[in-house]
């Protein structure tokens, strides 16, 4: 009895430490409501976040059609960007991000880890650094990319089996206005009843 106890303890020990619990694939579902609105509340509240405050910057709505374009790529499991012509979702040309990872991800999670690339962007100047990434902080926070729609896909061929895509439409990241993804003032000053 002694042992099975220590035996629990150590497990639990363990966890605490930093493994994180399993996380099944099925629960990243596009088709679960509840994953739609944490992937459209994140962003928005991200976006909602920006420093400086943004005075154009257009409240994040889920996107079903742009959802299953995610989807149609993520399930190809080319671990890569897709090509613009393949991001065209009724008519308007989309912007995307992409994750790999070894384990299932929260949709929050994912979503986080394009945003933390503001560690390496400064408004108005761009990336501080040569080659530092700031695409998956800037198309998150592009102003007048407002609707979106992720999915996320196993691939057990590849090192990194999960694959997340999602698209922002319509596209941002335009590199004459990298620097700046959204117009600088009071919040919502220039779209009062399209913020959240």
């Amino acid at each position: 009895m002694g042992l099975l106890t220590v035996i629990v303890c150590l497990a639990a020990l363990h966890q605490a430490v930093g493994e994180k619990p399993a996380l099944g694939f099925s629960a990243l579902s596009r088709f679960n409501v509840d994953n739609q609105k944490v992937i459209v509340d994140k962003h928005n509240d991200l976006r909602r976040a920006v420093n400086p405050t943004a005075r154009n910057m257009l409240k994040m709505v889920w996107n079903p059609e742009a959802a299953n374009n995610a989807q149609r790529w993520a399930d190809q499991c080319k671990m890569s960007i897709s090509p613009s012509n393949e991001r065209v979702v009724n008519g308007v040309f989309c912007g995307e991000n992409i994750l790999q990872a070894t384990y299932p991800q929260s949709w929050s999670d994912a979503i986080q880890t394009w945003y933390n690339q503001v560690s390496n962007f400064k408004y108005g100047t761009g990336a501080i650094k040569d080659n530092a990434p700031i695409g998956g902080y800037t198309q998150v926070v592009w102003y007048h990319s407002y609707q979106i729609g992720c999915a996320v896909a196993y691939c057990p061929q590849n090192k990194w089996q999960y694959f997340y895509v999602c698209q922002y439409c319509p596209a941002g990241n335009n590199a004459a206005n990298l620097s700046k993804p959204y117009k600088q003032g009071p919040a919502c000053g220039d779209c009062p009843n399209a913020c959240d």
